[in-house]
């Protein structure tokens, strides 16, 4: 099993732990992972990173699509990948919320499952620089005809020779989406992916592929899943350092009847629970919200304590289906024993 490594997005201060970057490519790590929410953002400290590192792939977990349009994003992936020497970006695409989309980006939630479906179609035409890009999409249009438009757009060709092989991976996690990422998409970065969890998915995968044809399926598909890694020989400890999060995104990172995070925690049987965390977080009970998140359901998505207890549970996602595993992490010692699990060198 290949390995990523995410660095997320930054807290107040911008950290990019390029030490700890440089590490994981010398012990053969296959990507690193950048994200957005309403701070950073994750294109620009990829820039950075393809001048500190040689060979490893550079990847946006995710780019928010309401954050730039579909040409900027493909802009951008090829101005990356450009300055890495080529063959090294991976775009990662997700549609956030629509708290953060309406409430950050000032854009419409509209329909996710068409607006991620253009984005990807005009993305592709803009990579293969096949033709000046024209596209009539349900949810964006080339060149722009609504309303304000003056009527005058032109279809473009980048100036820019890009990467027409740039792969596109989405983050979806219910069924039409996932249906439209193996319809569409080169890669999967699974929402509430966890060992065992391929047999709910592999009926959408499926769909996605008999849609796509030309063979499509999980031979030449990504899964990039991603899992949570902290050494420590005290695991009740750690998995309480990791219920902070998940009370945040499970409890306020989305409205009350819109929340990603919640339902994949419901879907995964902790619905009492999720609905107990949600209650007391938007109450602004944080610290009673954090103590109703149940260390099953955390150890469940994450690989913590003694390294030979990591290397024993990591057997469960060596056999999951996934591909890749990101490891989310910036404890040296948690991306040194991942290496020695996944029997890297």
């Amino acid at each position: 099993m290949k390995l990523g490594l995410s660095i997320g997005y930054s807290k107040a201060r911008l950290d990019v732990p390029v030490a700890l970057i440089q590490r994981a490519e010398e012990l053969g790590y296959d990507s690193v992972w950048t994200a957005e929410a309403y701070g950073s953002d994750a294109v620009t400290p990829l820039a950075y990173l393809a001048a500190m590192t040689r060979k490893i792939k550079l990847g946006t977990g995710i780019m928010q699509l309401a954050a730039r349009t579909a040409a900027n994003a493909a802009m951008s992936a090829a101005t990356v990948d450009a300055l890495a020497g080529g063959g090294r970006f991976i775009a990662g695409l997700g549609v956030s919320g629509p708290q953060i989309v309406e409430g950050w980006y000032g854009e419409p939630w509209g329909r996710p499952y068409y607006r991620l479906k253009d984005y990807v179609a005009i993305m592709r035409k803009i990579f293969a620089r096949e033709a000046p890009v024209v596209h009539e999409g349900r949810e964006i249009s080339l060149p722009y005809k609504g309303e304000g438009a003056m009527g005058v757009g032109k279809p473009l060709k980048s100036i820019l020779h890009m990467n027409p092989d740039i792969p596109i991976y989405l983050a979806t996690g219910n069924e039409a989406t996932v249906k439209l990422t193996a319809e569409i998409a080169d890669g999967w970065l699974p929402m509430g992916f966890t060992p065992g969890s391929l047999a709910e998915f592999m009926p959408w995968l499926e769909e996605g592929f008999r849609r796509a044809g030309n063979g499509k399926g999980l031979a030449n598909f990504a899964i990039q899943a991603s899992v949570h890694v902290e050494v420590d020989d005290d695991v009740s400890a750690t998995l309480a350092r990791l219920k902070p999060e998940v009370a945040l995104y499970v409890g306020g990172m989305g409205h009350r009847d819109k929340n990603f995070h919640k339902d994949m925690m419901i879907r995964r049987g902790f619905a009492e629970a999720a609905e107990r965390v949600q209650e007391l977080y938007l109450a602004g009970c944080k610290q009673e919200a954090t103590d109703a998140v149940p260390d099953e359901w955390i150890d469940m998505k994450s690989l913590v304590g003694p390294p030979a207890r990591i290397r024993q549970r990591f057997r469960a996602w060596e056999d999951s289906g996934a591909t890749s595993l990101t490891v989310r992490s910036r404890q040296p010692e948690a991306i040194e024993v991942m290496a020695q699990a996944a029997r890297l060198n």
